[in-house]
């Protein structure tokens, strides 16, 4: 029998569940519902909390390194999704990489065979060193800039330019964010 320390399953575990790639120190809660593992690449130093929806069935999920991902978040990744290293995802964070065409013109849902839906799958990226606040959906073709912050209940449908703090619906830039973090000798970089 295996104890698992705090309900979740670590990197030793997770190595032979089937994923793509697992890095060292990577933390997954056992009440995560992850489909299609062999198209996940997850790298070191990274946890995954509890009620976490990761739908890879088709596309992609790249999770680069020192990666929180909070519990409750949602990623739909149809259309790929890339997280790169050191970003945070709060609580019942939702990014879609596909979405569903609403003009009427074709069909939806995904019972319904793919000749007759439009779901124009496109890739989501968040850039090093972002950070999205608890309940932001980002949409279909989104990119977020290197050190951008997205606040809480925003709408992000577009790309997002770096080192801004974003918020609204859509999410807006309010004002610029602070280099300092690249300072830090984690990752060897210096702002600048």
């Amino acid at each position: 029998m295996r104890v698992f320390e705090h309900g979740y399953y670590t990197t030793d575990d997770l190595l032979e569940f089937g994923f793509k790639k697992v890095g060292k120190n990577v933390e997954i809660a056992k009440n995560c519902t992850i489909v299609g593992l062999e198209n996940i690449t997850i790298g070191d130093n990274v946890q995954i909390d509890g009620g976490t929806y990761l739908i890879a069935k088709r596309g992609f999920l790249n999770i680069g390194s020192y990666v929180h991902i909070s519990a409750g978040c949602y990623l739909s990744c149809a259309g790929g999704i890339t997280i790169r290293d050191y970003c945070g995802l709060a609580a019942k964070v939702t990014i879609y990489s596909s979405s569903d065409d609403y003009t009427g013109e074709h069909l939806t849902n995904p019972l319904v065979p793919q000749q007759f839906r439009d779901d124009s799958p496109e890739p989501v990226i968040l850039e090093e060193h972002c950070i999205i606040g608890t309940g932001t959906s980002i949409l279909p073709g989104s990119t977020i800039g290197q050190g951008s912050s997205v606040g809480a209940m925003s709408l992000v449908t577009r790309k997002l330019d770096e080192w801004g703090i974003y918020f609204g619906s859509p999410a807006k830039r309010i004002k610029n964010r602070k280099k300092t973090i690249l300072d830090y000798p984690i990752h060897g970089k210096k702002s600048a």
